[in-house]
């Protein structure tokens, strides 16, 4: 009879204890969250990554750092409870404008859009540097075009969306109810107002194409021979 992994981590605890030992190891030097397949690849055969995960994050559970899981990968974070310790030591390289994060929230709760449909969102025009600086972050990222007249790109957000806000998916972003509790949201709200569920199924639309395989050089030369543009009324930085 084929004994399940716990009956097999129990029958020989020091091969367990040593994958344990691994992968906690595998994690404290990583700079970026690692998958589960990432893991068990360094791990013995008869060792299930699941169980590994299970006993750690139980192990750190109530210590300084706990193990977590973001956008399907694993790390170590500093507990919430004690993140004000390290508030002194965080250095913002960067302060994304208010225009910035507005762009941000219509991309990660309507993805898949395109500018015309954030700037529609928004009720103002959203400067290309907007979009460059987050693309920059690598917190957004081109998907496709959409098809309709002048196939305009499309964009959605990353991976790295995911790790900066301590998301495992994307429709961990709160809803209607706990934007308003959160103070977020006025009272008065129109009629029929809703909250879209984000979706960032890589997956293209049905009115989605593919990006062309030059796309990226077009736009680095269509970037590079333009002259910054003005900034028009009624459009932000």
């Amino acid at each position: 009879m084929k004994r399940s992994a716990e009956q097999r981590n129990m029958s020989d605890p020091s091969v367990f204890r040593e994958g344990c030992r691994i992968v906690e190891a595998l994690l404290f030097a990583s700079a970026d969250p690692l998958s589960g397949e990432e893991l068990a690849s360094r791990l013995p055969r008869d060792v299930h990554i699941a169980d590994i995960l299970a006993r750690l994050r139980e192990d750190y559970a109530d210590r300084g750092v706990t193990l977590v899981e973001v956008a399907g990968r694993w790390t170590f974070r500093t507990s919430e409870d004690l993140s004000y310790l390290l508030a002194r030591e965080a250095q913002e390289t960067r302060k994304l404008s208010r225009a910035a994060l507005e762009t941000l929230a219509v991309i990660a709760y309507h993805q898949p859009v395109t500018r015309a449909e954030i700037e529609d969102i928004r009720g103002v025009s959203t400067h290309r540097g907007t979009l460059d600086s987050l693309m920059e972050t690598g917190w957004i990222r081109l998907r496709g075009r959409r098809r309709t007249p002048g196939r305009p790109v499309t964009y959605g957000t990353t991976d790295a969306f995911l790790v900066h806000f301590g998301l495992t998916v994307v429709d961990d972003l709160p809803g209607l109810d706990e934007l308003k509790g959160a103070g977020f949201l006025d009272g008065r709200l129109p009629p029929g107002f809703s909250v879209p569920v984000p979706s960032d199924d890589p997956s293209l639309r049905e009115d989605e194409d593919p990006l062309e395989e030059d796309l990226f050089t077009r736009l680095a030369e269509e970037k590079a021979s333009e002259v910054e543009e003005p900034l028009s009324d009624g459009e932000d930085a």
